[in-house]
């Protein structure tokens, strides 16, 4: 077993959104249109894991630099779960990880209205 469990759901949506730089309200708005993984309420408010931080980094990605818009991250993303196994999907989401630690604050437009 490892020290970290990736799929532990451990961090509430304002922590997601210190991470990304970016606003609460924008990480709301994707979940309200469906784009985040779904999740239960524990409490009073909703826990994601690791590896649905990099989803949601990877979802903030599209609509704030690649200006995609909802309906188009809605099919990348069943793209994603439909057609890649768990690993290939964990070595994609690296990728896009590590292109996304090249860019800096000011690359990235917060997005209010997708």
């Amino acid at each position: 077993m490892g020290l970290l469990d990736n799929n532990m759901d451990i961090l509430p949506l304002n922590s997601i959104a210190q991470l990304l730089c970016t606003k609460l309200r924008t990480l709301k708005m994707y979940e309200e249109k469906g784009l985040l993984p779904p999740k239960e309420e524990q409490g009073n408010k909703k826990l994601y894991s690791i590896n649905d931080v990099k989803l949601i980094a990877f979802t903030h990605y599209l609509a704030s630099v690649k200006k995609i818009n909802a309906n188009g991250i809605a099919y990348i993303l069943d793209m994603l779960h439909n057609n890649m196994d768990e690993q290939h999907r964990s070595e994609f989401l690296s990728i896009v990880e590590s292109k996304m630690e090249k860019l800096s604050s000011i690359d990235v437009a917060d997005v209010e209205l997708l």
